[in-house]
Parts: structure tokens; C-alpha cells; sequence
């Protein structure tokens, strides 16, 4: 018998699941990623359909009256590959400066946190803790284990605000409210600024299913210059070392003898690990620079590297969110200071911390929107939903959602801030190369993605 339209979304609710390779080489682009998420996006909706008519009521959480406002946040702490110490522990001293300032409308600020352990496994421990503890939404978060996340954060409708954007779903999920426009816009940011001062490009990323998106992107800022796509180099997540891939991504980068070649790694925490090698590696190749996002490197990166004398210096990245010295990060650093300023773990210069500085920002001016009522994960995402414009004081352009944005039809429907900025390690510091924003909608519009 064949399958009827319930069974094929019922189908489409379950998480799917990827493949790891175990070698290191040069891929064709591949578009499967993409393709994928388009129907992830429909399937979701359908699901929070199927999850109504069972019965399932969305949003039936949270408090009413003197209640504490309960919320959670999530990022991997103490593993072999990408940890973010900094957001739940941020997340934490934000709820001690916010209480000490009356609460939001009076209403004292709870804020739960749990270690995703980096697996899908703990990813989806922590969204059913949310659950069973009644979170209203999940704030500033880090997590690649979408499919493993969503599933319980969907048919409870508890909403996602400000995920560090390290998935597609996050992009695609109509639960899901992104400040900012995760690894798309800063690749092809990347490229755009590549396509202008570098001959050959390497990309060297992880061997997973996350990995696999990152080359379209990249691309897409490449060609917007009229640049060749670059080489593709697998390398993996968690390796200790990356000799080959180094000197894979230096061999592929020197082939245009005419103009400096860049490698760029996008590794997240192993990237410094990938510099090591670069740095030991790149003395046979004198033409050859690096270029990388952030996220893989921020200024606490840079001067582990050695600052001036290490393998940034000259480097251009992207980012989200204007350099950690502007004066626009003022309140944040307020926070820190009184709340957690001997807390280690907590780097203003951050994107993971920014990141969560922003997403409460978000949270806090919604709930202020609700007044007296209750505060419940249905009234949150309510109001999320209504088409409220938040102002985050400049550090993004003001943050508005809408289930079909403006790059819906390719593939990001909820991808609402497509603005970068351009940074240069220059002296050992990472500076603004580049004053104001870069919007990089039309550059994503005429990606190969699909």
C-alpha cells in the first residue's frame, strides 16, 4: 500500500539522522542539506498540526501572578570538540542582574541550564527538561542536534529564541526566532570579501552533516565576485591534529600563483587546533594566508595564537555583531561586571556570550509586551509571532519574524538578520575592517542552495 499524506508526515516528525566519513579529501558540493530543510520546514508545521488534533496543547506552560518566569539555556560544557561554558553561565549571571533589578514586570527570572554534552542523546535531555520543568522558552542556546532538540520543544511549543545559528533548522523551524543569521550570512560574507583580495580558496570543515552545509554558502559569496568555488577539504570535528588537511588546504590554496591564496577553516574550538598545524605547515608556502568566521576565533583565540607574532595577523573574519569594544556592548559588560566578573568562563568577546546577551534582550522586551498577564510559552511565541520589531541598541538591525522571510525560498524562512561585519587581526587585535554592516540578502537569494 502506499503512503498516505498523515503517514508521510508522520514520517517527517521523526529526527532524521546523518552519516560521518572517516577520510579527508576534495567533495563536489553537495545540495542535500538544503533540500532538506525545505521539507523540514513544511513537515513541522504539519506536526504542530498532527500534535493539536491529539491532543497535544502547545504552550501550556508557565506561570501566572508572583510565578518566577522559568526559561532555559543550553550549550555543551567539557567536551572532545565545540564547547560554549559561557552561555548558560552567562545565562545565569543575567538572572541575578535582572532580579537585582526588579525582575521583568516584577516577575522574578528562573533560568535553568544543562550541558547538551555535545550529543544528540543530551540535546534531547535537556529540550525534555525544559518540558517537564516548564520553561516558557529556551534562550541563547548552543546546540548542532536540531533533530534531536526541536521534536519535544515543538509539541509542547516552547519557543527557541536566539540558538547560536549552527543549524538549518534553526532556520526553518517555525518555532525557532534566530538574532542572528548563523554560519549563511557569515560565509558568504566570508566569500563575498575573498572573492576580492585572494586568488585560490580551501574551505577546511568538519565531517558532519553540520559540515556538509557550510561549502554552497562560502560559494555563494565567491561567485558574487566572480570567483572560482572553493576546494572542499574534509577534516575531523574532534582530531587532536590536522597535518593533512593543512597541507592539503596549502597545496590547493598556492595553485594561483598569481594572487595570494586563503585558506579558511571553519572548525569551531578545533580551528585553533587546525592554526597549529597551519602555522608549523605554511613556511613552503609563503603566498598563502587565512581567512575564517567567528565562531571558530574570536580575540581570546587570537592571543593563545601568539597575537601579533601567531597565524592570525592579517586575517580578515566575519561576524555578526560589531567588534567587543564598541561602546554598544556597554550593558552587557555591565552585567558581568556585577554579577560575574571573577567567572572565567564568561568572555565579552564571545560570539556564544554576545549571543545570549542578545537573545535575553529579545526575551525581556517580550515579556515586558505582555504586561500583568501570564507568561506562558504560548504567549511568548504569540507575541513573537505578531510581527513585534525588537531593538537590540544597534548591535543588530532591529529583529522582526516572520514564517516567510525574505529567504524562504532558499531554504531559511526564519533567517530574518542577514547583516555582517568585516574584522582584520591587525597588531594582534581584531578590529573593525569595515565600518557599519554588510547585508548579505541578495548574495544568499542567488545561491546555488536547493
Amino acid at each position: 500500500m502506499g503512503h498516505s499524506p498523515v503517514s508521510d508526515v508522520a514520517e517527517s516528525c521523526v529526527s532524521m539522522t546523518g552519516r560521518r566519513r572517516t577520510h579527508s579529501t576534495v567533495l563536489p558540493r553537495t545540495t542535500r542539506p538544503f533540500t532538506r530543510a525545505a521539507k523540514a520546514a513544511a513537515a513541522t508545521v504539519a506536526c504542530a498540526s498532527l500534535a493539536a488534533g491529539c491532543g497535544i496543547i502547545p504552550g501550556a506552560t508557565g506561570g501566572s501572578g508572583d510565578d518566577p518566569v522559568t526559561v532555559m539555556t543550553w550549550a555543551p560544557i567539557d567536551t572532545t570538540a565545540t564547547n560554549k561554558p559561557g552561555m548558560p553561565a552567562f545565562a545565569q549571571a543575567y538572572a541575578r542582574w535582572i532580579n537585582a533589578h526588579g525582575g521583568i514586570n516584577g516577575r522574578t527570572l528562573k533560568v535553568l541550564t544543562c550541558n547538551e554534552h555535545n550529543d544528540s542523546v543530551g540535546a534531547a535531555q535537556c529540550a525534555r527538561r525544559a518540558v517537564d520543568e516548564h520553561a516558557v522558552a529556551v534562550v541563547g542556546s548552543y546546540s548542532q542536534y536540531s533533530d534531536s532538540y526541536f521534536p519535544p520543544l515543538e509539541s509542547a511549543g516552547i519557543p527557541y529564541i536566539g540558538g547560536y545559528g549552527v543549524t538549518t533548522a534553526e532556520f526553518t523551524s517555525p518555532l525557532s526566532y534566530p538574532v542572528n543569521g548563523g554560519q549563511p550570512v557569515l560565509l558568504a560574507g566570508l566569500g563575498r570579501e575573498l572573492a576580492e583580495r585572494c586568488g585560490r580558496v580551501a574551505l577546511v570543515r568538519p565531517d558532519t552533516i553540520a559540515g556538509d552545509e557550510l561549502p554552497p554558502l562560502l560559494d555563494a559569496g565567491l561567485k558574487a565576485g566572480a570567483h572560482p568555488d572553493a576546494s572542499d577539504l574534509l577534516a575531523e570535528e574532534d582530531a587532536t591534529e590536522y597535518e593533512t588537511p593543512t597541507r592539503q588546504a596549502l597545496e590547493h590554496a598556492a595553485r594561483d600563483s598569481g594572487r595570494k591564496g586563503c585558506v579558511v577553516p571553519a572548525l569551531g574550538d578545533r580551528t585553533g587546533t587546525f592554526m597549529d598545524s597551519f602555522r608549523r605547515a605554511r613556511d613552503g608556502f609563503p603566498a598563502v594566508g587565512a581567512a575564517t568566521v567567528m565562531g571558530s576565533v574570536d580575540q581570546t583565540a587570537v592571543d593563545a595564537s601568539g597575537g601579533q607574532s601567531g597565524p592570525y595577523e592579517g586575517s580578515y573574519i566575519t561576524g555578526w555583531y560589531p567588534v567587543s569594544t564598541d561602546p554598544r556592548w556597554d550593558g552587557m559588560k555591565q552585567v558581568i561586571s556585577q554579577q560575574a566578573f571573577t567567572d572565567n568562563r564568561i568572555d565579552p568577546a564571545d560570539a556564544g556570550v554576545q549571543t545570549t546577551w542578545i537573545a535575553y534582550t529579545v526575551f525581556r522586551k517580550i515579556v515586558e509586551s505582555l504586561g500583568d498577564g501570564e507568561v506562558t510559552a504560548a504567549g511568548v511565541r504569540h507575541a513573537l509571532d505578531d510581527g513585534v520589531s525588537v531593538s537590540t541598541g544597534g548591535l543588530t538591525p532591529p529583529l522582526r519574524w516572520e514564517f516567510e522571510g525574505k529567504l524562504a525560498a532558499v531554504g531559511f524562512p526564519r533567517l530574518v538578520n542577514t547583516d555582517v561585519t568585516l574584522q582584520v587581526v591587525r597588531d594582534g587585535r581584531l578590529v573593525a575592517a569595515r565600518k557599519g554592516f554588510i547585508d548579505v540578502t541578495q548574495t544568499l537569494k542567488n545561491a546555488d542552495l536547493n
